[in-house]
């Protein structure tokens, strides 16, 4: 079995995290390795009509918050992969976000399993309209479980910045931002964030204008929590 491999650099933010976990039972320790390869994070090219390119600035802002914040080395830009491409296994963390409708391939959907069961870890983003397929999806990757409701007291909350929960971005319908994962083996494979949208916030400044200073900080400190507790756990 082909065990995944996370790719950054030990610091000592992470250490003490690692040892933190290590203490209380969190951290699986097969799963994080380290390597002279610079972190980065892969967008998801699905299929369906949706609009997968989305969020073009998103993922080299949120790197650049990895590394000024967490100190975590990493790439300076996006990488974009189909769930199939033989490069899956070098990415440990996926991003996924979309208004429309996603339609995965039975080899996608048996890639996708892989990867999660394996140590990867899947963060999908709604930008409103996603929600409907993206379950419906999710379903053939785990047939055996439902998208569940994260607690504000989950880990993911507070393993680097102490927030109260996930934090509400982007006004679409006036829905509170709500949080959903999937589990493997005790350890969430698979964070959904629904009338959040965490994307826009990591969006350069004049993408959403409309979004405040102190709403953007709150998008910043969730996405340097999600990255870390993926990289982690």
């Amino acid at each position: 079995m082909i065990r995944f491999i996370r790719f950054m650099r030990w610091n000592p933010f992470l250490i003490g995290c690692l040892l933190f976990c290590t203490a209380v039972g969190l951290f699986i320790g097969r799963r994080l390795i380290a390597s002279e390869v610079p972190m980065t994070i892969a967008q998801v090219h699905y299929s369906g009509g949706g609009d997968w390119y989305g969020d073009a600035t998103v993922i080299k802002n949120w790197l650049r918050l990895l590394r000024t914040r967490a100190d975590i080395e990493t790439a300076e830009a996006r990488v974009i992969l189909k769930l199939t491409d033989h490069t899956l296994y070098q990415y440990p963390m996926l991003y996924l976000v979309g208004h429309g409708n996603i339609q995965l391939t039975e080899a996608e959907v048996e890639a996708l399993r892989d990867y999660l069961m394996n140590g990867g870890f899947l963060f999908a983003n709604d930008d409103y309209g996603l929600d409907e397929s993206f379950r419906r999806e999710m379903q053939r990757v785990f047939p055996e479980q439902e998208l569940q409701p994260i607690p504000n007291t989950h880990l993911i909350y507070r393993c680097f910045y102490a927030l109260k929960g996930l934090p509400k971005i982007h006004e679409h319908d006036g829905e509170p931002a709500q949080g959903f994962g999937l589990f493997h083996d005790g350890r969430m494979v698979v964070y959904y964030v629904y009338s959040s949208d965490i994307g826009d916030g990591l969006e350069d400044a004049d993408v959403h204008p409309e979004d405040t200073p102190e709403v953007r900080e709150l998008a910043a400190k969730m996405a340097v929590n999600i990255a870390v507790y993926a990289l982690t756990h």
